[in-house]
C-alpha cells in the first residue's frame, strides 16, 4: 500500500478524493493548511479533520501557517505591486506554493511515495502545486485524481459523498467552488459560468452589497514603513491582525469585489469573482505612496516588473530564479516607501484622498500656480526645443 499526502481543504473535491484514493489501495494522509480561511472569525478545523477521517484518511495534519503566509508571500507580492490582469490580487495563487512546500515536508516525514491535490486539468492550481513540488523534490510522484476520475460534474461528486456518508457543505442549488485565505476569496462555477449573468449576492461571503450600504463614507489612514503596512489610523498592528481588520472595515463598505474573465495558464479564458477588501485597500495605498516617493524612471520601470511578477505568481513560478531576482529589485525600491495614505471607502470604492511622506518628491513651490510659484517658466522654451529636436523635419 502506497502512502500519499493530500492537500485537503474539506471541500467537495478533496473529500471525494480521500475516499477515491482509499478505494484504490492508498493510505491517505491529509494536510490541512490554516491560511486564515476563516478571515478573522475562525475556521472549524475539528470538523474538517473529522470529515477527512470519515472519508477514510488515516491521519490528518492541521497547521496554522498564517504568519508565514503573510510575511513571506503576501508582503513581497504587495511590495511588488503584483496584480494579475489589473484585477486579481492573487490570494489563492500566493497560498499554493506554501501548501506545496508543506506537502513535501510531510511526505518526507511520513516516508510517503506520493503527494496529491484536488485541482482540475483546466486550472492554474495544478501547475502551482506540481511545479513547486518538482522544484523541492522531483522524486515524489504526484497524483491528480480530478484529471482522471469518472465524475463529470460537481453534482455527481455530491451524490458520491452522500452515498459514502461524507459530510459536505455544498449543495446542488449553490454549487460554487470557493477558495479563501486571509488575503482574499476566489469564487467560480455555477451560474458564474454564464457571462451574461450578474454575480448573485449569495456568491459573496465577506463584502456587503454596495447598494445596501449607508450613505456616509468611511475614512481610514494606513501607515507604511519601507513598503510594509504598520499602522491603521495611527495604531500599530501585527501584519496578520492589520489584514484581518482591513478585511472587516473594507468588507463592511463593499470594498474589494472584482469580476474577471481571465487568461488561465493552460490557454482558456475563465470567469471568476473575487473578494479582497484588505488587499484592495493595501494595494491602493501602497501604489499611491510609491507615486509620491519614487522618481519617474523607477516608478515606470517598476510597473513593468509588477506585471511580470504577477505573471510569475499566477503561473506557479514562485520559487523560480527570475522571481527571486525580481525580489531583489523590489526590495531596493522600497527603501523610501514610508509614509501615510488616507483613503475614502464609499459604496465599494477605495480612493486615496490624503498623502504624506518624509521622502516625498512632491514640491508645492514647483507645482503650484499660486503666488508661491518658484518654477522658472522661461526655461520651458529651450527644454521643448531640445526635447523635440529629433522629430523636426
Amino acid at each position: 500500500m502506497k502512502k500519499v499526502v493530500l492537500a485537503y481543504s474539506g471541500g467537495l473535491d478533496t473529500s471525494c478524493i480521500v475516499r477515491w484514493l482509499k478505494e484504490r489501495d492508498f493510505e491517505v494522509i491529509c494536510f490541512v493548511a490554516d491560511l486564515g480561511q476563516g478571515l478573522g472569525r475562525g475556521e472549524d478545523f475539528t470538523a474538517i479533520e473529522a470529515r477527512a477521517l470519515a472519508a477514510g484518511a488515516s491521519k490528518v495534519y492541521v497547521k496554522d501557517i498564517q504568519e508565514e503566509f503573510v510575511r513571506d508571500f503576501v508582503l513581497p507580492a504587495l511590495k511588488a505591486g503584483a496584480v494579475y490582469e489589473g484585477k486579481y490580487l492573487l490570494a489563492t495563487a500566493l497560498g499554493r506554493p506554501l501548501i506545496a512546500k508543506y506537502l513535501v515536508q510531510i511526505a518526507h516525514k511520513e516516508k510517503a511515495d506520493c503527494i496529491a491535490h484536488g485541482c482540475t486539468g483546466k486550472g492554474n492550481d495544478q501547475v502551482r502545486f506540481e511545479v513547486t513540488a518538482n522544484i523541492l523534490d522531483p522524486r515524489l510522484e504526484i497524483i491528480a485524481p480530478v484529471r482522471e476520475w469518472e465524475f463529470k460534474s460537481r453534482e455527481e461528486e455530491i451524490e458520491y459523498c452522500r452515498m459514502h456518508n461524507i459530510p459536505i457543505d455544498v449543495t446542488k442549488k449553490k454549487p460554487y467552488s470557493i477558495d479563501r485565505n486571509i488575503w482574499g476569496i476566489s469564487i467560480e462555477a455555477g451560474i458564474l459560468e454564464d457571462l451574461q449573468q450578474e454575480p448573485p449576492e449569495d456568491a459573496y461571503l465577506i463584502t456587503k452589497s454596495p447598494s445596501h450600504i449607508a450613505t456616509y463614507p468611511k475614512y481610514v489612514e494606513v501607515y507604511f514603513e519601507q513598503g510594509q503596512p504598520q499602522k491603521i489610523d495611527g495604531k500599530k498592528y501585527a501584519l496578520k491582525r492589520l489584514i484581518n481588520l482591513l478585511n472587516e472595515i473594507g468588507g463592511a463598505h463593499g470594498v474589494g469585489r472584482s469580476d474577471l474573465v481571465e487568461n488561465r495558464l493552460v490557454g482558456i479564458k475563465s470567469r471568476e469573482i473575487y473578494e479582497a477588501p484588505a488587499a484592495t485597500i493595501l494595494h491602493t495605498a501602497h501604489r499611491e505612496l510609491e507615486s509620491l516617493v519614487l522618481d519617474r524612471e523607477l516608478a515606470h520601470f517598476k510597473e513593468i516588473v509588477s506585471l511580470k511578477y504577477s505573471e510569475l505568481v499566477y503561473n506557479g513560478l514562485w520559487f523560480s530564479p527570475l522571481k527571486e531576482a525580481l525580489d531583489g529589485f523590489v526590495h531596493t525600491t522600497q527603501q523610501y516607501v514610508t509614509g501615510s495614505i488616507r483613503l475614502k471607502l464609499f459604496k465599494g470604492n477605495c480612493v486615496a484622498v490624503g498623502r504624506s511622506s518624509p521622502h516625498s518628491l512632491y514640491k508645492k513651490e514647483l507645482s503650484t500656480y499660486g503666488k508661491e510659484d518658484k518654477f522658472d517658466q522661461k526655461l520651458a522654451n529651450g527644454f521643448i526645443k531640445i526635447w523635440g529636436m529629433p522629430y523636426r523635419k
